[in-house]
């Protein structure tokens, strides 16, 4: 994409004026008043600092802010929690950064048409106990419960429960966006079905927030299932585990979660978390869920599941029925991330996702990269929809060699995705760390498709620029 014909304006007083006057001073940040924190996110792989941070709180003032940005020629970068992995939300120009944490009500819950309309900022965690409490379900579930609902919309999330109950993508019914320009137009509503036109709801649903700012979300819920149950089975090796999962799959009795993980990483969650796994003593496990309204239906799908996972070589099937038991497990689950940061002096991470029974190949792949580099690497993730997450670990190296070893093992790990069939990213989006990855794996062409439609919606690429496709 051609960049504005003009440079970036970088904010003066007249612009800091002008977000004074429509928000109020408490609400505008400049300088050593902007927190550490906004200038990049959860990996902290590249750093800037806006001009000016600034906090909304309703779609007419995301407009005239970006409509006052679009005249004048400011970059502007929407941000959730920060929580992403490739610096999505790091304003790479400066310019405005609009901070939409504080827009976060539920807004209406409609049991009838099973939706809950809701602005960006409301948390993960949150929308689980709400709709919970009216016994209705919002079935994603990325690992990081503290990530806002715009955040998850933004990058298509996918999480543990993918397997049986799909991604974000499907459960957005309807979005709200401001347009680089400042118009305010609304995508899909809470109508079931839809073939009128191109769906653009669709096509904002995974852009990283370089389309437009979502400033109202239509979610669609299901019934709550009544009855969950879990299995933690422990394998000798990952490769047993891993070859395991299509067997399940093939098997019918779908899980709802299909998770596999490593005997370093649930070591390093209990050291994290300062308490016990159910089981640390073998080299790899599969942690299942099943969910569903009987308890019979239940029981025979686990007891299927679990005679096929003793036929491949399971050494033993832990069933967690307990809230307790299910605590410690799944507690120790969502902490692998932080757990396996608190192991290392600096981290990045390779998501990708590759074909179900590639899986084994490709974490195989990883011991032998990390042979070949001299690395630390691990490894976890969601083995029923071939998502993985792979953190390589910096230690004591020097920033020259680990910035040259790191460069190494991503050419090797993302050129394996792609002879595998798979793709570059599985649920962390694109953003600014892997853009050269996305680019050699389609080919110009399809980037070249992309950037016509960023600059349909932004002509003067504006909206966080320096992502995804450019």
């Amino acid at each position: 994409m051609e960049k504005c014909i003009e440079k970036y304006k970088k904010l003066g007083k007249n612009d800091i004026d002008f977000l004074i006057n429509l928000l109020g001073k408490d609400r505008v940040f400049v300088g050593e008043d902007i927190n550490e924190d906004y200038s990049h996110d959860e990996l902290g792989g590249v750093s800037k600092y806006p001009d000016a941070m600034v906090e909304v709180l309703s779609a007419q003032e995301v407009s005239k802010i970006m409509a006052y940005a679009y005249k004048n020629n400011i970059p502007v970068v929407g941000r959730g929690s920060g929580t992403g992995l490739v610096g999505s939300s790091v304003p790479i120009e400066g310019g405005i950064m609009i901070n939409l944490t504080k827009m976060n009500n539920i807004l209406e819950l409609d049991e009838d048409n099973l939706t809950l309309t809701l602005e960006p900022g409301v948390l993960l965690m949150d929308i689980g106990k709400f709709v919970e409490s009216h016994d209705l379900f919002y079935p994603p579930d990325p690992g990081e419960k503290s990530a806002t609902i715009g955040g998850n919309v933004s990058t298509n999330a996918g999480g543990m429960r993918a397997v049986k109950y799909g991604v974000t993508r499907d459960y957005v019914r309807g979005l709200e966006v401001v347009l680089p320009n400042g118009k305010i137009l609304e995508f899909g509503g809470k109508i079931v079905k839809n073939s009128s036109g191109y769906s653009m709801k669709d096509l904002i649903c995974g852009s990283e927030g370089t389309l437009g700012i979502i400033t109202k979300i239509i979610l669609k819920l299901v019934p709550l299932p009544k009855k969950s149950i879990s299995l933690l089975i422990p394998f000798p090796d990952l490769n047993r585990a891993i070859s395991t999962v299509p067997k399940i799959i093939k098997s019918k009795a779908v899980p709802t979660a299909i998770e596999f993980m490593q005997r370093e990483v649930i070591l390093a969650a209990e050291e994290f978390l300062g308490k016990k796994f159910p089981d640390n003593s073998s080299d790899a496990y599969l942690l299942l869920t099943f969910d569903g309204n009987s308890k019979e239906q239940i029981e025979a799908d686990y007891e299927k599941v679990a005679d096929i996972c003793l036929k491949e070589g399971a050494l033993d099937v832990y069933i967690t029925d307990t809230d307790e038991r299910k605590e410690s497990v799944w507690s120790a689950r969502g902490a692998f991330l932080e757990a396996v940061k608190a192991t290392t002096t600096e981290m990045d991470e390779c998501d990708v996702v590759v074909p179900r029974n590639r899986v084994a190949e490709f974490v195989k792949y990883t011991n032998e990269v990390q042979d070949k580099f001299n690395i630390r690497i691990r490894s976890f993730g969601h083995a029923g929809d071939g998502n993985l997450h792979v953190y390589i670990l910096r230690d004591d190296l020097s920033e020259d060699e680990w910035h040259k070893r790191l460069s190494g093992v991503f050419d090797c790990l993302y050129k394996k995705s792609e002879e595998l069939e798979g793709a570059v990213s599985g649920e962390h989006g694109i953003g600014y760390a892997k853009k050269k990855y996305i680019r050699r794996q389609y080919g110009e062409d399809y980037i070249e498709l992309m950037r016509n439609i960023k600059l349909a919606f932004d002509p003067k690429n504006i909206l966080n620029p320096d992502k995804v496709c450019e």
